[in-house]
Parts: C-alpha cells; structure tokens; sequence
C-alpha cells in the first residue's frame, strides 16, 4: 500500500532528507570497510599462498557471520527499537578492521572477517527501518539514497587497496578505522532523530489504517510465494555479482594480464555502476513500479552476460558496467516490495534481505571457488552467464496493490 496516497491531506508525509543522507553517509562507510576484504584478497593470497577455494571460505565465513544474525536483530527490534545499536554494530566492524590489519595466519583472518561481518548483521536491520521511516512517500528515493551509499562504499575498497594498501601493505588497514570512528558519530546523531520521525510515520500508517478498511490483506499463501521468489530471484542476483566482487581480480590478470592496481580500478568502476545502478532503480521503482523494475533488472542483462565470457578487454570494461548498472537497480525494489507483503515487520524485513545479501553472496563464492580451481576462472564466467535466466521467475511474483496492478 502506498502510504502516501492514502493518508489523509491533514497529515502530510514528511521526508526527511537530512536523516536519509546521512543515513546514506553511514552505509558508505559501513560499506567500504567490509570491502576492503575482497578489495586485498591478491595480496594475502600472494602473502599466504591460498588458493581459490581458500579465497571463497574467507567470504563465506564473513557473509555467513553477516547474515544469520540479521533477521534475529531486526525481529528483535521490530518488537524493542533500538536506535543506537547500529553503533554498537560499528564497534564490532571497528574490532575486526584492526585485527585484519594485524593478522598473521589465514585462521586469524577467519575470526576478523567474522567480526565484521557480525557489525554489519547489526547495522543493516535498524538503519533500513530508518530509511523507511524518513522516507514520507518516496520509499524508492529512500531507499536508492541508503543504498547508493553502501554500493558506493563498496566500489572506493578497490580505490583504497590500489592507492593505499598495495604500496603500503596489510598494516595499512589500520588507517581506516578512522572511518568507522565517523561512522559512529553519524549514527549517534541519527539515533537521536529516530523518535520523532517514528512517531510521525506512526501517525501516517494509523491514519491510513483509517481509510483503508476496505482494502484487502494479503493472505499467508501471497506473502510466502511472493518471499520464496524474490530469495531466488536474490540468489541469482547476488550469485553473479560475487563472482566479481571475489574473483573479478583474477579474472582480469589471468585473461589479460593486468597488474593488482589496473584490476583494482576496474572492479571500482565495476562498483560504481552498482551505486548508480541502485539510485536510478529507486526512482524507477516510485514511477513504474516495483515488479516491472525487478523483471527488468533481473532479466534484462541475459544478453550482455551470454557476450561477457568472450569479450575482450575494453568491451569487457563496458559489457561489466551496463551488466552491473541494469541488475543493481533491483535490490531497492526487492527490498520494498518485501516490506509491502509484510509492512509491520520493517526490522525482520531489513535483517532478512541484507542477510540473504551476505548469505547466498558467501555460499556463491565458496561454489564458485571451487568451480575455479577446479576448471579455471574463465569458466567462473561462462557458467555465471546464464544465472539472470531466473528473472523468468519473476513471473510468479504477486501484483501488489499500489504497485500498478491488483493483488492477485
């Protein structure tokens, strides 16, 4: 339902767009901390002799620590809010950074990647309740700024590894706990807004609830088929995106012979298309609505990833970026689309959806790694070619109301 058009004229949905950048400041952040770890994956595994198998345990065990306990935090604080605790989930990034930084075994790297994954399990739920709360009646711009945030966060790792932790080595990593001692003082500020802006949303969803007794509820069947279909459509989403964010590096120096810093910057504008990509699928998203974007990003680059595994390099610098623009869009308009089946579960949502994110991202990369030690990296690529094949399971989806057609 959309909020917005069914409040009443007397109570304007407010969107507070000093909270939403700022919120999206924090996820950039949050952001590039954690992706620092891919971002240095050339160097220790140089360092320490690991091979791709090796690679993709270190991302399992980061998006596993990162996704089991995020919808327990967000059910959690669905029933208890808890403003503040996205700073305690920085402490525990904080704990990690620094402990990557020092590490010197490949089990020791297991346990920092794991208490960073554990700060982000606690970040996500709460900051994307935030993100619905300021957002008024524009959930897709909301959510493309929160989200832009964390993708842009994601491609500077890259930039930082190639500018700073190449020349300067795994120590390095220290320096950026400067980041997430900001990242704290920004979400300090952002918790002591929270009252209020909740209240407000409080006010516009009870007065909804008003005017829309007559409007049908979804029933236990439409919310379970509509979740089980967009964790698939996620799978296959999160599956090809891992196979760059882990292996894209390798890739690139094995085919075409590129130095660390060269693959570095291409994973960065890799990245940076993910930002744009998640910004422009919000606005989208609040125009034509959430399942056409989500056929579209899901579906849409099927042609461009059968073309990748046989590019050369300077298509395969564009072929990456249009891939990578056309199926970020999609997670914003997954993600509400979920909090529309279940709109009083903002937290469970948020935990479960950014859980799945580092879940099926992790499992991927394990599965892959093997696929790439096994028969090579190239074959990574082939076989990730037809994984947006499953946006055909966007069929399925339920038509929600106030998302352009009726429920079915």
């Amino acid at each position: 339902m959309n909020i917005a058009a069914a409040a009443p004229a007397s109570l304007k949905p407010r969107t507070y767009m000093a909270v939403l950048g700022t919120l999206g400041l924090a996820h950039l952040l949050n952001d590039l901390l954690q992706s620092l770890i891919p971002a240095i994956y050339p160097i220790i595994q140089r360092s320490y002799g690991l091979d791709f198998r090796q690679i993709g345990l270190i991302t399992l065990t980061f998006q596993i620590a990162g996704s089991l306990l995020q919808p327990l935090v967000g059910a959690y604080t669905d029933n208890r809010p808890a403003p503040y605790s996205p700073v305690a989930g920085m402490v525990f990034t904080l704990s990690g950074l620094l402990a990557l930084a020092f590490a010197r075994s490949y089990e020791f790297i297991l346990v920092a990647v794991t208490l960073i994954g554990i700060g982000s399990s606690i970040f996500h739920p709460e900051a994307t309740r935030m993100a619905r709360y300021a957002a008024g009646g524009r959930q897709g711009l909301a959510q493309g700024i929160f989200q832009v945030g964390g993708q842009a966060g994601g491609a500077l790792g890259p930039v930082f590894a190639a500018l700073v932790i190449v020349p300067l080595g795994q120590p390095s990593l220290a320096w950026f706990a400067a980041g997430a001692l900001l990242a704290m003082v920004l979400l300090t500020w952002i918790g002591r807004q929270q009252r209020e802006i909740a209240q407000h949303f409080a006010a516009i969803r009870a007065a909804t609830a008003q005017h829309a007794s007559g409007q049908p509820a979804y029933a236990p069947a439409t919310v379970a088929v509509g979740l089980v279909v967009l964790t698939l459509l996620m799978f296959s989403k999160n599956a090809y995106i891992e196979s760059f964010r882990s292996f894209y590096t390798f890739y690139l120096i094995e085919r075409f012979g590129l130095t660390i810093p060269a693959s570095q910057m291409m994973l960065f504008v890799f990245l940076l298309s993910s930002a744009a990509g998640a910004l422009i699928g919000g606005i989208v998203g609040d125009r034509i609505g959430r399942y056409r974007v989500i056929w579209i990003s899901v579906l849409g680059p099927l042609p461009l990833t059968l073309l990748l595994p046989y590019a050369d390099l300077f298509w395969t610098g564009i072929l990456t970026v249009a891939i990578n623009l056309v199926m970020a869009s999609a997670f914003a308009s997954i993600l509400i689309y979920a909090m529309e089946l279940l709109p009083n579960r903002i937290g469970l949502i948020g935990g479960l959806f950014y859980g799945l994110n580092f879940g099926l991202g992790g499992t991927a990369a394990a599965l892959l790694g093997g696929l790439a030690d096994g028969y090579g990296i190239e074959a990574v690529y082939r076989f990730c070619s037809f994984l947006p094949l499953a946006g055909l399971l966007a069929w399925f989806l339920p038509r929600l109301e106030g998302d352009g057609a009726k429920a079915r």
